[in-house]
């Protein structure tokens, strides 16, 4: 696991000086994505961070909800790995820009890296300014769920092959989420999933999750989405 979130430490007599380091982190985190979040807001770009297990398909999500929206909207992705920019040049072979965020290890995207990851896109756009920021986060769902980034809205993917008790074993990632996305749909038949128990568990510990069920392959609920994206965004810019 990450060293640079304190989740790797092995041995009891660290835990004092472990937790003192975690809340000092976190607490620069949370100051530095307050001050991301004001930025956005200044630049009225609406940013959304998007969680999820490595494979659940948060690419694949960006790639159809380009394709969607960038005819109507200003769009720029973040893009977070723990090495190379295949997904960002993923996403810029849809026609918008992105910029890598390369971790180096560390299972999550933080503050500061956005900070400095959002001024790159805005120096690529030449003054010409977004109105929606996605952050694709790092392939986890423990570390990414302790990281404030700024962002208006976090949403969260689970996809059907991994099963439908991850909202109990990742609690965290769903309470502290906006939208929880139930991916890969078509593939229903081949795995032992329980839809209506994902939705049950997940708003059990979150009652005002709005939550999509969705298939790339098949467009199930990606019309849904859109336009969940579009209101959020609509509301924002109102505000």
């Amino acid at each position: 696991m990450c060293d640079a979130c304190g989740c790797g430490h092995d041995h009891i007599h660290k835990e004092t000086k472990t937790i003192d380091v975690n809340q000092s982190l976190l607490k620069a985190n949370e100051e530095a994505a307050a001050g991301n979040r004001r930025h956005f807001d200044e630049d009225g770009v609406f940013a959304i961070n998007i969680i999820s297990a490595p494979g659940s398909g948060k690419t694949t999500l960006l790639e159809k909800t380009i394709e969607a929206l960038k005819d109507e909207l200003k769009i720029g992705v973040l893009e977070g790995d723990i090495e190379t920019d295949l997904d960002a040049e993923r996403i810029r072979k849809k026609g918008v820009p992105a910029v890598q965020l390369t971790t180096g290890g560390a299972c999550h995207l933080d503050s500061v890296l956005v900070h400095k990851g959002f001024h790159l896109l805005e120096h690529s756009l030449n003054g010409e300014g977004l109105d929606l920021l996605f952050i694709e986060n790092v392939g986890n769902l423990v570390c990414p769920s302790f990281f404030d980034l700024g962002e208006h809205i976090r949403v969260v993917l689970i996809s059907v092959p991994e099963g439908h008790d991850k909202p109990l074993k990742y609690p965290k990632v769903i309470k502290t989420s906006h939208a929880l996305i139930i991916s890969k749909s078509d593939l229903v038949q081949y795995f032992d999933f329980d839809i209506e128990k994902i939705k049950k568990d997940a708003l059990s510990l979150n009652p005002s999750l709005k939550i999509f069920v969705t298939s790339a392959k098949t467009g199930e609920g990606l019309d849904e989405w859109m336009g969940y994206v579009r209101s959020k965004l609509k509301y924002q810019k109102s505000k």
